[in-house]
């Protein structure tokens, strides 16, 4: 706020102009993120971002008038603050995360020799890679979500499809899986959007489940921003040895969103740790492009 007490604000002659009780005004540029096994267990996709004007006295009806002119500006430069100067241009949100990394997303995926030895991994083929991020947010296409808010959105149109790689553990019933998307969101739509979901109802192909997201306090460092999160995925009907349970870690350099997850059935805890390193390598791997 500036010094001098202020009315309010109006533009003039492309500046941005704060009008004072004492008739004095001041200008100011303006600028203004699956190996075979039993049961269900090791599906995975179907697969085993001044200048001033000097102050002087004014008759009382000139004052008047600048008042009010000032006053009905308040209501339409509200959000220029009182007598400040914000540099820069005006840019939409979604422009802020949409910066173009080179390369095709399957190139930007790790190698196989890069995952940890216990999870042997193969690329999945397009349409399985489609179908794996229905797995991973505990949805999957063609589901019924309540809230219906809470419905993960569509890939968008035109958009290069998903890559995705999966180690598999058999010994543990647990997978780890690398996805590269790209997307226009920002990250932070899709930290809103899950905090505002944390339990939802999922119907898919006459099944029903209970889906719970924690988002965690802490994130993993590397990209332009993360965030990570636990999820269940409970069924109606099957017993526990089907519960899914989940370790991820999202996060997005420009366009392209990097999701790590640790998955596991039954009582089974993700491995974290995995998830962790794998993060870092596909950080590296976009990062490098």
């Amino acid at each position: 706020m500036s010094p001098t007490r202020a009315d309010a604000s109006h533009t003039a002659g492309g500046r941005l102009v704060l009008c004072t009780t004492a008739a004095a005004a001041s200008t100011f540029p303006r600028g203004v993120a699956a190996a075979p096994g039993s049961a269900r267990w090791g599906t995975v996709g179907g697969v085993n971002v001044a200048e001033t004007i000097p102050t002087s006295p004014v008759p009382r009806s000139r004052t008047r008038r600048r008042v009010l002119a000032c006053a009905a500006a308040v209501s339409v430069l509200a959000t220029a603050g009182c007598g400040q100067s914000i540099s820069g241009t005006p840019v939409a949100e979604s422009a802020l995360a949409v910066r173009h990394i080179d390369g095709a997303l399957p190139d930007l995926l790790p190698a196989a020799q890069q995952f940890p030895a216990r999870y042997p991994a193969v690329v999945l083929p397009p349409q399985a890679a489609a179908a794996a991020a229905g797995d991973l947010d505990g949805v999957g296409a063609g589901a019924t979500v309540s809230p219906a808010t809470c419905t993960p959105p569509e890939p968008e149109a035109g958009a290069e499809p998903a890559a995705v790689m999966v180690g598999s553990d058999d010994a543990s019933r647990a997978t780890l899986t690398v996805e590269l998307s790209r997307t226009a969101e920002q990250l932070a739509r899709l930290r809103d959007r899950l905090g505002g979901c944390e339990q939802i109802r999922v119907g898919r192909a006459g099944a029903e489940s209970t889906v719970t997201t924690v988002l965690d306090n802490t994130v993993p460092a590397g990209a332009d921003d993360a965030v990570s999160l636990r999820r269940t995925v409970i069924p109606d009907v099957g017993g526990a040895g089907l519960t899914q349970t989940m370790q991820t870690s999202i996060g997005q350099i420009g366009d392209v969103r990097i999701t790590v997850t640790s998955m596991t059935f039954g009582t089974g805890q993700p491995d974290g740790a995995a998830v962790e390193e794998m993060f870092a390598t596909a950080v590296r791997g976009v990062r490098g492009s």
